[in-house]
């Protein structure tokens, strides 16, 4: 793979960890003489005032980066995700707490990592990033999430009552609190807790979960991601709210349609040859820990 000659952080800086790890990446970095960015949130900190490094002002600077180092959790990963769209700049994940799904470096092995990133011996594994298009009034607006989209029904907690079609054919009425349609990569965040399968990363899908459906024949469901899926909202709902990765939150009328598809591109995850996605479940998930106990 490429051997970087620059990088930017991208970070969680409500953190206490983030600024005891930050010095020592910056002198990692100049130790490689690999130039590291700054984004403007970091720098214009008050706790950033020894720090000299050049800044990311723009999303188009992002471009120049040939990788984004984001230190936090999955949020933070997900905010970076989003401002990158389109770019090919890849991300590496160090998760300052937790084991996440996505930033699946941590504190104790960060420096040996990044010395693999920084001799090129690293792995690009792609994600499949969802786009939303609410058209609404004659007008439209359009959201790319890399988790899921959640529609539900405000703040009214009153039931949401939507159609949903998959490639023009209608699949169902659901009568639930709300619905989510998750990538492979949302499947293990809100999508799980809702009774959802997980879906390894690699099998192209969407999943479809309603969130505490009133009816019980409703159950999750899998379709392709080149399907295109439209939601329909009864009249029954007034406020309703378009979530996108679990942080930006759009209201909606009952008039809206929802039309969510594949977007034309992939996030790159930085990854390597010994790591384990089914390992990092069980860590998670604690799987196969009954009966193990003493």
């Amino acid at each position: 793979m490429k051997i970087p000659k620059n990088f930017g952080v991208w970070g969680n800086i409500e953190k206490d960890a983030f600024w005891k790890i930050l010095p020592k990446i910056i002198k990692w970095a100049k130790e490689k003489n690999i130039e590291l960015f700054l984004t403007e949130k970091i720098l214009f900190d008050s706790r950033s005032t020894d720090f000299q490094q050049p800044v990311i002002d723009s999303v188009e600077k992002i471009s120049e980066m040939d990788f984004m180092l984001v230190l936090g959790g999955d949020g933070t990963f997900l905010s970076c995700a989003r401002a990158i769209e389109y770019r090919s700049t890849p991300i590496l994940g160090i998760h300052l707490g937790d084991l996440g799904f996505l930033a699946k470096v941590t504190l104790e092995n960060i420096f040996q990592r990044l010395d693999q990133v920084a001799s090129g011996k690293y792995l690009i594994e792609k994600r499949s990033m969802v786009k939303a298009v609410v058209e609404k009034n004659g007008s439209s607006l359009t959201q790319y999430g890399l988790n899921d989209f959640v529609v539900s029904n405000g703040e009214s907690h009153r039931m949401l009552i939507a159609e949903v079609y998959v490639d023009q054919k209608r699949v169902s009425e659901y009568k639930s609190d709300g619905l989510i349609i998750a990538t492979p990569t949302g499947s293990t965040a809100y999508s799980l807790s809702s009774g959802g399968p997980i879906i390894s990363p690699d099998v192209d899908s969407f999943v479809i979960t309603p969130i505490s459906a009133h009816t019980l024949n409703s159950r999750p469901l899998v379709v392709s991601d080149k399907s295109k899926i439209k939601i329909k909202f009864s009249s029954y709902n007034q406020n309703i709210t378009l979530i996108t990765d679990g942080q930006l939150h759009k209201t909606l009328n009952y008039k809206d349609t929802v039309i969510i598809t594949n977007s034309d591109f992939e996030i790159g995850l930085i990854d390597f040859k010994d790591s384990d996605y089914f390992q990092t479940l069980r860590t998670k998930m604690g799987w196969g820990t009954r009966g193990n106990q003493s």
